[in-house]
């Protein structure tokens, strides 16, 4: 039972009063603007439109705004804004395969065709504090891109062709959209997929590297993972054909892993799969992992109790804005509750008491 909080407006419209100016911070400071944190805070703007499942950096970066830099109180108010957006239609499947690659790498073939491009990364850096980027100087002059952008086939079709991994069923139905309708187990792959992919990165992580520590039986290489944009299309039924919305930017992430075969199944390679809104790989890898870990059944694989493997455990507590609900509103008035279990603690205490009282008279 929850108690409502009475006569204390004045104190709550303290409390914004004092967020906001929390929020804007030193007034001899230039205050931080959208188009700053859409341009240099890139990162957190495609994390928060990830698992808010809204594509629009300017609104990630306004709500990464409000929220102070706190990135899943940014996602809760994307989220509730997509909410109020009209549905006027759906797009046809991106093509990924045509996807113009910022970054695109590969650990299982060196010389993959297209090449390899290493992109904006990390991954070559000496992770020591850059005291530069303190005293605000000019930003490096990238290199130009020169060269025409050459088609980067999907490294697993090379082990398609030799019949070497276990192939994708083709997608029949327009599977059920989990913005719209609730999450039910047992879950199709395409359905695991949303929620893996609007899924708390951390929570997501923390699975996929479950499965590489042996909770899973599962272990994989990254055949490609590929960062760019890719066109969004929509069938016009008026028109008789489709035409082009604009561009997203994505991350898609492909691993091929081990698979000793079942009895339904010869030995093979099978594939984890994660997709992602804009440069999210570390998201994206996780995403593949924990797809495959949860495959076990289709594969016909045992079960071998690993937390990975368990469905409604890892996409149950995937999303952060639900955890973040149950979670929080225990700070919230429960007088009325704790009362209640005030009284039985006394009561059972003073039984206990009595209990001892008789136990010491009749000795």
């Amino acid at each position: 039972m929850y108690v409502a909080v009475k006569g204390g407006e004045k104190a709550i419209d303290a409390a914004h009063a004092w967020l906001a100016e929390e929020r804007r911070g030193p007034a001899d400071v230039a205050e931080l603007s959208v188009d700053q944190i859409k341009g240099q805070l890139k990162l957190a703007v495609n994390r928060v439109m990830a698992e808010g499942s809204l594509y629009d950096p300017d609104l990630a970066a306004l709500a990464i705004k409000q929220a102070r830099g706190d990135l899943i109180e940014a996602i809760f108010l994307i989220r509730a804004y997509r909410t109020t957006l009209p549905r006027f239609g759906g797009s046809a499947p991106v093509d990924t395969g045509a996807m113009d690659c910022d970054r695109r790498v590969s650990a299982t073939f060196k010389d993959a065709p297209g090449g390899q491009v290493l992109g904006p990364t990390f991954d070559y850096t000496h992770r020591l504090l850059d005291f530069k980027l303190a005293a605000d100087g000019g930003a490096p002059e990238a290199p130009e891109r020169t060269d025409a952008p050459a088609p980067k086939p999907h490294i697993m079709s090379f082990l398609d062709r030799e019949d070497l991994i276990q192939p994708e069923p083709e997608g029949a139905e327009t599977p059920p959209d989990l913005t719209r309708e609730p999450l039910e187990l047992p879950a199709e792959r395409p359905l695991r997929l949303q929620s893996l992919t609007r899924g708390d990165e951390g929570f997501v992580l923390g699975m996929a590297y479950s499965t590489q520590r042996g909770y899973a039986r599962n272990h994989a290489f990254v055949a490609e993972l590929r960062i760019g944009t890719c066109a969004v299309e929509m069938d016009i039924p008026e028109l008789g054909f489709a035409i082009e919305l604009g561009e997203v930017e994505l991350t898609e992430c492909e691993t091929v892993n081990q698979f000793q075969g079942s009895k339904t199944e010869p030995p093979q390679f099978t594939r984890g799969y994660g997709l992602v809104f804009g440069m999210c790989e570390r998201k994206a890898i996780s995403m593949a992992l924990v797809d495959r870990a949860l495959r076990w059944k289709e594969l016909g694989e045992d079960n071998v109790g690993a937390p990975a493997q368990d469905e409604e455990f890892v996409l149950y507590h995937a999303d952060n804005i639900q955890a973040t609900g149950f979670l929080e509103h225990i700070k919230l008035p429960h007088y009325v509750d704790f009362q209640a279990e005030l009284e039985l603690i006394r009561k059972l205490r003073r039984e206990a008491m009595g209990a001892d009282v008789h136990q010491e008279a009749a000795e």
